[in-house]
């Protein structure tokens, strides 16, 4: 990943990231590689942190969250309720 590449991502997080953080079960947006079946694809995308993975169906429209932003990948990863120690 080119520099140019992270500096765009980092752009669009900064972007969005209060707005998907008014999403439901979400609890956190970072940068990483996402994820496809629990293997990393290589692909940089904006990492979106949900306590559990909801049925889209199931979803209010206004949480649904986008499978990219401004061309640059989502990924959805549940990773729990998340506490501190």
């Amino acid at each position: 990943m080119s520099e140019r590449e992270m500096v765009r991502v980092r752009a669009v997080k900064a972007a969005y990231e209060k707005e998907l953080l008014r999403k439901a079960n979400v609890v956190g947006v970072g940068i990483g590689l996402r994820r496809r079946g629990g293997q990393s694809t290589g692909e940089l995308s904006i990492v979106v942190s949900v306590t559990h993975k909801v049925p889209l169906e199931e979803l209010d429209p206004q949480d649904v969250i986008p499978r990219e932003l401004e061309g640059v990948p989502v990924d959805v990863q549940a990773v729990g309720v998340l506490r501190a120690l």
